[in-house]
């Protein structure tokens, strides 16, 4: 079902309707993905995509701006998360499956027990950002090992910083003690590629060599909506979570993000430490696509094509991304109509 999505990017609000609607009979034009150019004719069709509250963001901007130029093309944009987009896409549900992480084995087999072929592309890099209140200036750098402290496995019921301070200790976390004052949590849920992406970058490791499950604690308000997430930080003075690096920068004046020490110092994320890597929880982003669906559907290949035509890739600097250095290797997958997992 079409979908208005209001999303914060850059201080401006960013508004699709994705609807299927009659339009007066003539040409329209579409954006090829090689030269960005344009083709004449006419395209008719609808798009379904969903998956990462992530993605959603750069999917909605390339949907408003494709359906500008192809009036007759119904597109809808959702972001329930992208673990909840690959149950639909492994269902045939979905055209496209927006992800914040490469999809897991168990989702490939999921896919290939419905006889779904897949083509990844791997599109632009975020930089999960860990945030706390504007009003908390207790705190400015997080390691990893605080971060196990405060929001691992083992962190179950603690309700105020300093409640973590022995774990903390024990763990060796560069910045305890903590501050004595609540603990407010608000975070992605079990569904959202960002929450997997951030217990396998930053708890992961600590976790293992523990002996602990590889998960956060449970005991926080997890949502699959980012805007959630951020009031839920915005909310508290002494707050903590993390969301994805567009997330923040259009909500700045709310939310502060932290340094992240990921072993080599404190690293603040920006644009140039997300794209080099120094920023120690980057991770790709990718959308996938129905390769059957792909040879049957017109609307379907003109979308993609446009999604990685120089005017498609514009629209991740619109919603706060990083591009990949080079973009001839994902359009070689996509015309070529590579499927499966990549190696990176």
């Amino acid at each position: 079902m079409s979908t208005q999505l209001k999303i914060a990017a850059m201080g401006a609000a960013i508004a699709l309707v994705a609807a299927a609607c009659a339009s007066a009979s003539g040409e329209t034009t579409t954006t090829t993905a090689a030269a960005g150019g344009a083709s004449q004719g006419a395209l008719v069709g609808t798009v379904a995509i969903s998956g990462s509250s992530t993605v959603e963001p750069v999917s909605a901007l390339n949907a408003e701006a494709f359906r500008n130029i192809n009036s007759e093309v119904g597109i809808s944009v959702e972001g329930p998360g992208t673990g909840d987009g690959f149950k639909k896409f492994c269902a045939g549900e979905t055209d496209v499956s927006d992800a914040s992480r490469q999809i897991k084995d168990k989702e490939v087999e999921a896919c290939a027990a419905s006889g779904i072929e897949f083509i990844e592309l791997r599109f632009a890099i975020d930089g999960l950002s860990v945030l706390t209140s504007t009003k908390n200036d207790q705190i400015s750098c997080l390691s990893f090992p605080d971060l196990y402290a405060l929001l691992g496995p083992e962190s179950i019921g603690f309700r105020n910083w300093s409640d973590a301070d022995a774990l903390a200790a024990e763990i060796g976390a560069a910045n305890a003690p903590y501050p004595d004052a609540d603990l407010v949590v608000t975070a992605p849920g079990e569904e959202s590629g960002t929450y997997d992406s951030f217990v396998e970058l930053v708890l992961e490791d600590i976790a293992d060599e523990r002996g602990e499950d590889a998960v956060t604690r449970p005991d926080y308000t997890a949502s699959a909506n980012d805007n959630v997430i951020i009031e839920g930080i915005a909310g508290s003075d002494t707050s903590l979570g993390w969301v994805g690096y567009a997330f923040y920068l259009a909500n700045q004046d709310r939310v502060k993000a932290l340094g992240v020490d990921g072993g080599d110092g404190c690293v603040s994320p920006t644009p140039e430490t997300i794209a080099s890597g120094d920023y120690p929880i980057s991770r790709p982003l990718f959308v996938y696509v129905n390769a059957a669906k792909a040879e049957t559907n017109p609307a379907l290949v003109e979308y993609v094509n446009f999604y990685l035509s120089d005017t498609g890739l514009a629209n991740i600097d619109k919603a706060g991304y990083v591009r990949l250095a080079e973009y001839a290797p994902v359009r070689d997958i996509w015309e070529s109509r590579t499927t499966g997992k990549n190696e990176y």
